[in-house]
């Protein structure tokens, strides 16, 4: 009975550990009322967090309303999530073309702010973040 006992907790204690349903599924946000990223973790088990991330181009051009169309997706690379936060880096690689296709990847946060909300965080940005809602 000992061992059940033990071996119970420690079942609950990994599980709890490995708890990432507070970050998976799709994440959107949006600017001025139009869309500026759709990112899609997802929980792989034992291989980890994967996930994509596409980036929305906001065109102002003058006479015309304000639109926005997506980039390709690109995967995150490096994804840690501690339970309040959710860390990766994103590559340059297809984002601006050549000039950039050598620059080291992006670095993000994603701090968790509530249930389904975040404040999504590039690495030595003082804008003060964009915020994201998960999909239910």
């Amino acid at each position: 009975m000992k061992h059940l006992f033990v071996a119970l907790t420690f079942a609950c204690m990994t599980f709890a550990a490995n708890d990432n349903s507070a970050i998976t599924g799709v994440s959107r946000a949006q600017m001025d009322g139009l869309p500026t990223l759709v990112m899609r973790i997802s929980d792989e088990g034992s291989n980890g967090l994967t996930g994509a991330i596409s980036f929305y181009l906001i065109r102002r051009d003058e006479g015309q309303s304000a639109r926005s169309s997506p980039g390709d997706p690109e995967p995150l690379l490096d994804v840690r999530f501690d339970g309040k936060a959710l860390d990766f880096k994103v590559s340059h690689r297809r984002a601006h073309g050549s000039a950039t296709a050598n620059d080291p990847p992006v670095s993000f946060r994603l701090k968790l702010t509530g249930r389904g909300e975040g404040i999504l965080i590039r690495e030595k940005d003082d804008a003060g973040g964009l915020q994201v809602s998960r999909d239910y």
